[in-house]
């Protein structure tokens, strides 16, 4: 890492990273069962999902460009300011019994504009934070730290779900983002390059797309992406909890086989902080397709333990793309374009997420839960098959010595991962 801003930075990312984790993954939990025990079905389950999506997808590019232009700290405790708030009010309506669709539908809208704003600056933040030499180190033990919390935020959301309801669980999120607010108040912005003014927000939103248009390893990814969230979100939002209810007996075993997703993503950091594979993009690619097993564990259904395992996979590859994904970027894009760039990466994989959520509600009732998780199977694997067709995809090579000076070598220098909204930092 870059010393000592960065340093101290990446410090205080990673520790605030972890602070928010542990109470959004019990709060994603709560949430799903508010509407549950207010009589909501599937079909409402999928709108306030939706709902928490779709100002995501409408405000990501603007946040984008909006962190490339401002003080990227500073966008981050304004977003986590607005979710702080939101999710207070939403905890003190589901304690005292008001809380009506319609109200979880405007509050979790508000947490997503919150997210848009935030996950543009905190990947840019995050990638001027480490230097080329170190950087899939650093991303891997960055991730291992906040899928830690991960483990302890959905075990413990399930838990807390079932013995005191979903509303408890919601004030801890609150209150989490308002913690990690303030310890991002301390990062230090001063080792970063100052921005020489721009065209207006029109020409840096350009900009940002030729950055992508202009790499296929990027927007096919990226595009596989909008339908492996797509459908991934539609699974985890609103098909989990339901089989979890009907199936496998409430919230504590859908927050225990979260857990397991969260144990793999730290097995996945574990390998990935001392294997440095030389063709990442392809072995970050090849390592998507087991993220269908979750879908077709939930569509049998399997028992708890086996859907724990098909989750537990799930986490080591999805981490083992995460990490190879972060450190493509982090080689390709010029530091000054990152949160544009990050931010199509974050449009382009959540698009469709509204639409998937809203729609799987309906999709049950017209062809059958197992029958609509099973779908969700075959789309993963067939839009990963059709990625490794990019030859880019399958030759984009690690550099060291190019890279080792700092972050964006050119976009021509391909000789020889995108989580997207799935595991990411808030």
């Amino acid at each position: 890492m870059r010393k000592p801003a960065a340093q101290r930075n990446y410090l205080l990312l990673t520790a605030s990273a972890v602070v928010t984790n542990l109470g959004t993954h019990g709060a994603l939990i709560a949430a799903a069962f508010a509407v549950l025990e207010t009589g909501g079905d599937a079909g409402d389950v999928g709108l306030v999902a939706a709902a928490r999506f779709l100002p995501l997808v409408i405000f990501l590019l603007i946040g984008g460009a909006v962190a490339d232009r401002l003080p990227r700290h500073r966008v981050m405790v304004a977003a986590n300011t607005l979710n702080c708030v939101s999710q207070a009010v939403f905890a003190a309506l589901v304690l005292s019994g008001t809380a009506e669709l319609w109200h979880m539908m405007v509050l979790t809208a508000l947490c997503g504009t919150g997210q848009a704003f935030f996950s543009p600056a905190a990947e840019g933040m995050l990638m001027s934070s480490v230097t080329g030499e170190h950087a899939a180190r650093a991303f891997a033990l960055f991730r291992m730290a906040m899928n830690g919390a991960t483990i302890g935020g959905a075990a413990l959301g399930g838990a807390l779900i079932a013995a005191f309801g979903p509303g408890w669980v919601l004030a801890i999120d609150a209150a989490a983002f308002a913690v990690a607010g303030a310890l991002r108040a301390f990062l230090d912005v001063s080792h970063i390059p100052e921005r020489t003014p721009g065209g207006g927000l029109l020409a840096d939103l350009r900009e940002g797309w030729h950055e992508v248009a202009s790499r296929p390893w990027l927007w096919s990814i990226v595009a596989q992406f909008s339908v492996v969230v797509a459908v991934v979100g539609a699974a985890e939002s609103v098909y989990g909890p339901l089989v979890a209810r009907d199936a496998l007996g409430g919230a504590r075993p859908w927050g225990i086989a979260l857990a397991a997703f969260g144990a793999g993503t730290i097995g996945g950091a574990l390998l990935m902080l001392r294997w440095k594979p030389r063709r990442m993009l392809l072995v970050g690619t090849l390592c998507v397709f087991p993220l269908a097993l979750p879908s077709a564990a939930l569509a049998v259904p399997l028992q708890l333990p086996g859907l724990m395992a098909a989750m537990f996979v799930c986490g080591v590859t999805l981490e083992v793309f995460g990490v190879a994904w972060m450190t493509a970027l982090h080689q390709e894009i010029p530091e000054e374009k990152m949160s544009r760039v990050t931010a199509y990466d974050w449009f382009g994989s959540t698009a469709m997420l509204p639409l998937s959520t809203a729609l799987a509600g309906p999709a049950e009732e017209l062809f059958g839960r197992p029958q609509a998780l099973w779908g969700c199977v075959a789309l993963i694997v067939l839009v990963t098959a059709l990625v490794l067709l990019v030859p880019d995809v399958r030759n984009l090579t690690r550099r060291t010595k190019e890279v080792a000076a700092g972050v964006g070598a050119p976009a021509g220098a391909v000789s020889a991962d995108a989580e997207g909204a799935a595991g990411r930092d808030r």
